[in-house]
């Protein structure tokens, strides 16, 4: 099974640490970019990064394993294979996370919530909210990787922790120095009012045409 030292070597023999000026899903700029892509691009290696996180949480005895899409849901995916659970997910909506496609995490639920990389852990506070107001209970956070120390309860469990700087847009020193910003991350841009913008809401699903 992967240690940590294993786990960083790994993630920089497949590129997926790079360094330059970065636009982070959070909104805050950073030097260092994980391109967790890279890792699970890879079966193998995906499910080699799922098997520290399964362990961990074995004991615990989840019901069900809920991750955002679309890195969490495929770290999920191996980790439900290894514990034999069941994985659900939420969607991003106007209204923030709703229980689609049938999915429905019930009272009493021990949930096991899982992501690839967590930066402020802003996500999963919109994960967790949206699976305990069905009344099941958070048992535990899991990732590959944390990019730091953050205030997030239950503390999550990392294959690989990092201390890696970020800063707000206006006190970036990438900024200052006119180093190019680039934005990788797949979260929509928001309004000021914190909405996500028309445009970027996803697309209701039509219902198929009668036979």
């Amino acid at each position: 099974m992967l240690n940590r030292n294993e786990a960083l070597k790994l993630l920089r023999e497949y590129k997926a640490i790079l360094e330059g000026h970065f636009l982070l899903t959070s909104g805050r700029h950073s030097g260092i970019y994980v391109e967790k892509f890279r890792l699970l691009e890879h079966p193998e290696l995906t499910a080699q990064f799922a098997e520290p996180i399964a362990e961990h949480f074995r004991e615990a005895n989840p019901d069900l394993i809920v991750a955002p899409l679309t890195g969490g849901i495929l770290v999920a995916h191996e980790v439900g294979k290894l514990l034999g659970k069941p994985i659900a997910f939420p969607e991003r909506s106007r209204e923030g996370m709703e229980w689609r496609r049938g999915f429905h995490p019930s009272d009493g639920q021990r949930v096991l919530i899982i992501e690839d990389v967590i930066t402020t852990g802003k996500t999963m506070l919109e994960i967790k909210d949206a699976v305990t107001r069905n009344g099941a209970e958070v048992i535990g956070i899991g990732c590959l990787v944390c990019r730091g120390r953050i205030d997030l309860q239950p503390q999550p469990f990392a294959v690989v922790s990092m201390n890696l700087a970020s800063f707000p847009a206006d006190r970036c020193p990438l900024c200052k120095k006119h180093i190019p910003l680039e934005k990788r991350g797949s979260r929509p841009e928001k309004d000021e009012g914190g909405r996500m913008k028309a445009e970027e809401l996803p697309h209701e699903e039509s219902p198929p045409p009668e036979a």
